[in-house]
């Protein structure tokens, strides 16, 4: 019996600690494993006991570059739980503010991250030298996105200005006309971006996800919606638990949730493209037909060029609701606490990110989960790396490892801060 061994030891400069096991044996695929070995982080647990104004600052810091998924949700559960019902300049002022993140997010990943995958290169540094406009214009929009959560998040990193009931302080309106000029050259240079990335060579694959996203009426979804997939559900927020589960298996400390007919499934920007291209900004579908996409895209290597004609979509909403800003009469309205549940679900840049929370009478917290994007992808990404592998066990272990870093980074796992996302070592037997 012959056994070949690809391990990578470390996912690097990521949101959590994690690591890649593939396993040949007698020529066939054994396994292909994300491996999550971070220990616990308890944030849940770490809520018990909180009050509920407590929890947007708590659940902000489960991630440094999606801290608005973690607060919207939160504050959406705990309004929901004691029904509180917020005004649509406000529900429009959170959306924006979504935007920024939106942003700021995705042109991290398109051209530090996933780029540099399809020109050959080891890693943001060295796209930078080649291709230095493409860069620096990234990095400006990322810059806009930036300062759209600073101006109305507080800052820019684990914003402090969402609260359950509203926000600390309402920005006035001269402070986000003032992004308006930024928005407008980000919208272009979105566009720059899809052209550019339009033209990358992509591997020929189809996928078949079962897409979950969320829906909206007649809206892009980000801040609200009814869950929906490509297999015909569609339920509330609340119900999630009786459709998906959360299992622990044994290659990783972090839970995989699967539909409760034991089914991987997908969130993000494809799954949100797949369920909601048609709302898209016609600017945004022009682009989407010059390159072929159609109103489904399962090629999880095109996934770049949806995150620019998510970041083109979102400079434009942003730039709507900035024209149509009026501040909310009040900047929050007080909360009476119950008993009760309340549930949350926002579109984070990387897919949907679900929050229950079980709430005293004080308002004080019973208990509280919270199903994070990556977590829901996980067996996704595993079966594209099974599919993958499957399909070329005779190449050189560095072929394997390149083409392994490509597809786990086709998703954009957590925060993908690595220029190396992967290090891997081969162990023969």
């Amino acid at each position: 019996m012959s056994t070949r061994r690809i391990e990578v030891d470390l996912l690097t400069r990521v949101e959590g600690e994690g690591a890649l096991d593939i396993e040949i044996e007698n020529g066939g695929l054994k396994t292909a494993h994300l491996r999550i070995f971070e220990p616990p982080r308890f944030f849940e647990a770490l809520l018990r006991g909180r009050d509920y104004a407590e929890i947007p600052d708590i659940t902000a810091r489960i991630c440094g570059i999606c801290p608005i998924a973690y607060q919207m949700g939160a504050v959406q559960a705990v309004e929901r739980a004691f029904g509180a019902d917020i005004p649509a300049a406000m529900r429009d002022l959170r959306r924006l503010l979504y935007c920024g993140e939106w942003i700021e997010s995705h042109a991290l990943h398109v051209v530090m991250l996933h780029a540099p995958d399809f020109c050959g290169l080891p890693d943001g540094i060295a796209l930078a030298r080649e291709q230095p406009g493409i860069v620096r214009a990234g990095l400006a929009l990322k810059k806009t996105g930036n300062a759209l959560m600073r101006v109305i998040g507080g800052r820019e990193i684990h914003p402090v200005n969402l609260r359950p009931g509203g926000v600390f302080r309402l920005p006035t309106r001269a402070e986000l006309a003032a992004l308006a000029p930024a928005l407008e050259e980000g919208r272009e240079t979105a566009i720059r971006l899809f052209r550019w990335a339009a033209a990358l060579p992509f591997p020929e694959v189809e996928r078949d996800y079962e897409f979950v996203a969320l829906r909206h009426g007649g809206e892009y979804p980000i801040t609200a919606g009814r869950l929906a997939s490509s297999r015909g559900l569609d339920i509330d927020i609340g119900d999630f638990e009786t459709e998906f589960e959360e299992r622990q298996v044994t290659h990783s400390t972090a839970l995989h949730a699967l539909r409760r007919n034991g089914g991987a499934y997908l969130t993000g920007p494809l799954a949100r493209y797949a369920l909601n291209s048609n709302l898209l900004p016609e600017t945004a579908k022009t682009l989407a037909e010059e390159a072929g996409l159609g109103p489904v895209c399962r090629n999880p290597y095109k996934s770049i060029l949806v995150r620019c004609l998510e970041m083109l979509f979102a400079c434009e909403e942003a730039l709507r609701l900035i024209a149509a800003y009026t501040p909310p009469a009040e900047a929050f309205q007080p909360l009476t606490p119950r008993a009760a549940t309340g549930f949350g679900c926002t579109e984070a840049p990387r897919g949907i990110c679900w929050h229950r929370y079980d709430f005293a009478g004080d308002g004080s917290v019973l208990a509280a989960r919270i199903v994070a994007p990556t977590t829901q992808n996980q067996p996704a990404i595993e079966e594209d790396l099974v599919a993958l592998v499957g399909g070329m066990l005779a190449a050189p272990d560095d072929a394997i490892r390149a083409a392994a870093e490509a597809a786990i980074r086709n998703h954009d796992p957590c925060i993908s801060c690595a220029t190396h996302f992967l290090r891997l070592s081969v162990r023969r037997a």
